[in-house]
């Protein structure tokens, strides 16, 4: 059972906080055209983002990471995205207001995502989000990733704030996994970027949303103990 009072809430990045998916579609089809190949709906796109650039890349080009060529291909790509990463990538709808209140409440908030710092960081700054997240932990700063427990670790001690007493959201098993194994209460992203054949409501978190903006009640107005945990947010 999560606590009714959360001192600080955590994001995973792109699905979550994040909708990335625009510039994503814009760089894949920019590399897809260099090579003279058929261009993606962005809606093909936002299921795979999920599984990062080698899944994109091989969804697109229909190729395996083992190919001799695969990583210059990554490179490239991830060259394209790092020039279109902040032009169309907004939060999600209620994020805007959600992040205001957690200023107005003195709620710390921080980012734990598998994002490389240097796509984080000129994501942020080209967005310029307000308040400002209090702590941002990626991949560079830490041994390991998520699942494991310690991104969220660190973040919570950035924070100043145990781990019981935060809660976790995300769009993907390894991010609730995580905050699982970091001893935080989660929140399933339901809205964000799932692979079919994922199935959020077997993820184990708290809490399951299908919309971004239902977090404020779980989060700001505190009435997460109206909601039984484990099912779907009103």
């Amino acid at each position: 059972m999560s606590p009714v009072n959360y001192q600080a809430v955590l994001f995973d990045l792109d699905g979550t906080l994040l909708d990335t998916a625009p510039d994503f579609t814009t760089a894949i089809n920019l590399i897809l055209r260099r090579h003279q190949r058929p261009t993606l709906a962005e809606n093909d796109i936002r299921a795979i983002i999920t599984h990062g650039s080698a899944g994109l890349l091989s969804h697109a080009f229909n190729c395996s990471e083992d190919d001799a060529n695969f990583e210059a291909l990554r490179e490239e790509f991830l060259d394209i995205y790092f020039q279109h990463l902040a032009q169309n990538t907004c939060l999600f709808p209620g994020m805007e207001t959600l992040l205001k209140a957690l200023g107005e409440h003195n709620i710390p908030w921080g980012i734990v995502t598998n994002k490389p710092r240097r796509f984080t960081r000129a994501i942020l700054e080209g967005l310029a989000l307000q308040p400002a997240p209090q702590s941002v932990v990626c991949p560079d700063d830490v041994e390991h990733n998520k699942p494991h427990a310690e991104p969220v670790l660190l973040a919570c001690q950035q924070l100043g704030v145990a781990p019981q007493h935060c809660v976790f959201i995300g769009d993907h098993l390894r991010d609730i996994e995580s905050g699982i194994n970091a001893g935080t209460a989660t929140i399933a992203a339901a809205y964000g970027y799932i692979d079919e054949v994922e199935r959020p409501g077997d993820w184990g978190a708290d809490y399951l949303v299908d919309d971004p903006r239902q977090l404020f009640d779980l989060v700001i107005a505190r009435s997460s103990s109206k909601a039984a945990p484990t099912q779907q947010a009103s």
